[in-house]
């Protein structure tokens, strides 16, 4: 009797130890499609971490803005209300850390290794460490890819931005930017941004072709250049008070899903901005033009001078690092 007795309560222990075991939840915002570069690889994060911890996490990803908006989302993760973001890299300065805003300067940036000699070097090191003091943990750098304009006019020559209403996101840099060249700057959340397009609130705009084409963008600009002008990337950051109540393991468990989802993200980034501009130029509805190198040195005289002029800002000994890590030559 007493072995069956004892054998029910090892029944009964071993139910109650499952049902009260619950997954770690931990959820993950952000304001694009799923098909873009960081919406796959948000659910890449998500196969890994569920996988790898056997179901001890849970990651719900809410994509497209369905919990916040841009300018919502950090204010949500320094709460708690969201644990995870990947805010492009111009939403910390109005955190405070305005450093972060040196990726958004025009032609920093020749291409990937250049920008990858930053993010996993040393100047991307001391950039994530300094998010500390605000509540957020940096884990990683994520491309998207280099930007192209769009507007409903060709814009082909500085002049042809005269008193185009151009949307930015939030960034010092990206108003000095648009001002270089002529345009009128336009601070507007993403998930606004078609509708503005399709009712002339703006004119134009200035996207990675990921987000142009998920975002139908093409459907309602007449010309997209193909400039190549900017950067946008992002950070993918934590709440540090959540993140280091996780057990040892299981955050050692995500740090290294982390570090997968990372090359994987860097990895599709180009190629999916590729076939996304080709899917634009399939579709008919949006011209792309292709600057003469002319043109382009055009562009680029007009806009290396942001640089200089928002080195107060930024830090004139912090970018000079970045020059000198990426090979970047005025």
């Amino acid at each position: 009797m007493k072995l069956k007795v004892l054998a029910v309560l090892t029944v009964l222990l071993a139910f109650a130890g499952t049902a009260i075991a619950q997954p770690i939840v931990i959820k993950f915002s952000h304001v694009v499609a799923v098909d873009t570069p960081k919406g796959q690889a948000a659910e890449h994060f998500k196969k890994l971490a569920e996988e790898r911890t056997k179901g001890a996490v849970k990651v719900e990803v809410y994509p497209n803005s369905q919990l916040y908006k841009d300018k919502e989302e950090m204010e949500a993760l320094q709460l708690g209300a969201v644990h995870m973001l990947a805010p492009s890299l111009a939403k910390f300065a109005p955190l405070g850390v305005k450093e972060f805003e040196l990726f958004d300067l025009p032609y920093i940036f020749d291409d990937y290794d250049a920008l990858h000699k930053v993010t996993e070097g040393e100047v991307g090191k001391k950039l994530l460490k300094m998010l500390e003091v605000k509540g957020v943990l940096g884990l990683a750098y994520w491309d998207n890819g280099f930007k192209v304009m769009s507007a409903n006019k060709p814009l082909r020559k500085v002049a042809d931005f005269k008193g185009q209403k151009m949307r930015i996101q939030s960034s010092k840099i990206l108003d000095a930017q648009m001002r270089a060249l002529g345009a009128i700057p336009q601070v507007m959340a993403f998930s606004e941004v078609y509708q503005a397009l399709q009712t002339g609130v703006v004119d134009g705009t200035e996207n990675p072709p990921s987000n142009l084409y998920t975002q139908k963008m093409h459907e309602v600009q007449k010309y997209v250049t193909l400039s190549d002008h900017g950067y946008l990337g992002y950070a993918v950051i934590v709440n540090k008070g959540f993140w280091e109540k996780l057990p040892a393991d299981i955050r050692t468990t995500l740090e290294k899903a982390m570090v997968d989802s990372t090359k994987f993200a860097n990895d599709i980034a180009k190629q999916k901005n590729d076939e996304d501009l080709a899917a634009v130029k399939a579709s008919g509805k949006s011209e792309l033009i292709k600057l003469t190198p002319e043109e382009r040195a055009e562009w680029k005289t007009a806009l290396i001078k942001v640089h200089d002029e928002q080195a107060s800002r930024i830090g004139a000994d912090l970018i000079q690092e970045v020059y000198k890590a990426s090979g970047f030559k005025k």
